[in-house]
């Protein structure tokens, strides 16, 4: 018998913007900024509307924001993953909230032997920004680059919020 995978979306907004959720019937399948018809076709998963499918995802999403969760219980769906680039995702989940680690340190805890710059390339791709913590992973010569919302500023915004980096002048 062939399951025929459906997904639902929410927007939520954010501090950082408006940020979609894409929830299959395994879990979190992709997240990211802007709008949802983006996901829609990168995803090509016929859509369903069942706001309880989304329901617990909205809800941590809004307690991470709100500074009351630190560590996210969202199934993940790691179909749009493979190889090297699910065992780097998988190993940036475990990085936790308000530390960080750099290209090469993501490399080695992936146990991959892909190189700093490549780990690079595979965040600037990520499917799941904030509940695979992107945000968290840094140059050894500063914060590095971040390609989710309004880039580098967004990245800023999310390790502040974490608490790793303190708040500037421009921030109070």
């Amino acid at each position: 018998m062939t399951t025929t995978t459906t997904v639902c979306y929410a927007e939520v907004p954010t501090p950082v913007g408006t940020f979609v959720l894409a929830v299959t019937e395994t879990g979190l399948v992709a997240s990211g900024w802007g709008a949802r018809d983006g996901l829609a076709a990168r995803l090509d998963l016929a859509e369903v509307h069942d706001a309880d499918r989304t329901a617990s995802v909205v809800a941590e999403l809004n307690a991470y924001f709100a500074g009351e969760l630190k560590t996210f219980g969202t199934p993940i769906d790691w179909r749009l993953m493979s190889g090297s680039r699910l065992r780097v995702l998988q190993a940036l989940r475990e990085v936790p909230y308000g530390r960080t680690v750099t290209y090469g340190e993501l490399a080695r805890l992936s146990g991959s032997s892909v190189p700093a710059r490549g780990i690079g390339s595979i965040m600037g791709s990520n499917p799941i920004p904030i509940f695979l913590p992107c945000h968290r992973v840094i140059s050894g010569s500063g914060l590095g680059g971040f390609s989710g919302g309004e880039g580098v500023e967004t990245k800023r915004w999310l390790l502040t919020h974490e608490g790793y980096l303190q708040p500037t002048l421009l921030d109070l």
